[in-house]
């Protein structure tokens, strides 16, 4: 610069810009990001882990219900007749050969008294898909039929209104592999003439 005003020497002052805050806010709002974006992640294992469910009110109330019904003892029978006073009529609904007889043969040597033997009426043969039915008066639906039903797990119990007499019909079905096993079976008799156990006072209540 000419004139009146020159500048000497070999340092001229500097003219910096003022600085900017924009790239501290975007540090921090991509740090904020990535926050967020691992707390998702974290989120997103547990529901792997843990099936995606949350316990609720519902949930727990319904695990009572389930547990309680678990839990439940079976019902008793309030005259518990023994085998020998118990006959059956053993019918085979399947088209296995001999399945009546063999069954019934088991049956006699766990103390049953047998009656007819044979092939099912037209009502029943080749329609029972499941283990068999018993059959019975109603008279017999909280007396001899569960004692039957002891011998032949999943069997379903049908009662026959204007049925006379006390014989059983055990109608084997394609589901039928044999009878329970002996000691089973002695369990279960044993269980529906054994009496309720009655909870104590004393007892803590837990969970439910």
């Amino acid at each position: 610069m000419g004139g009146k005003y020159r500048i000497t020497g070999g340092k001229y002052p500097r003219m910096r810009p003022r600085r900017r805050n924009g790239r501290l806010v975007a540090v921090m709002v991509a740090s904020v990001a990535a926050l967020g974006l691992i707390g998702w992640g974290t989120l997103q294992l547990i529901d792997v882990f843990t099936g995606g469910k949350k316990s609720t009110a519902g949930d727990a109330a319904a695990h009572c219900r389930t547990k309680a019904a678990t839990a439940a003892p079976a019902a008793q029978v309030s005259d518990v007749p023994r085998p020998d006073r118990i006959t059956v009529n053993v019918y085979n609904a399947t088209k296995r050969t001999g399945l009546a007889k063999q069954t019934a043969d088991e049956l006699k040597k766990r103390g049953f008294r047998i009656g007819d033997v044979g092939n099912a009426p037209k009502e029943f043969d080749k329609k029972v898909k499941g283990t068999g039915v018993l059959l019975g008066p109603a008279a017999a639906r909280n007396t001899s039929l569960p004692v039957l039903a002891t011998q032949l797990t999943g069997a379903e119990l049908r009662t026959q209104a204007g049925r006379k007499g006390a014989d059983l019909d055990l109608v084997l079905g394609d589901g039928f592999k044999g009878l329970a096993k002996p000691a089973a079976a002695a369990e279960a008799l044993t269980a529906l003439s054994a009496p309720a156990p009655k909870p104590s006072a004393d007892a803590p209540k837990k969970g439910c």
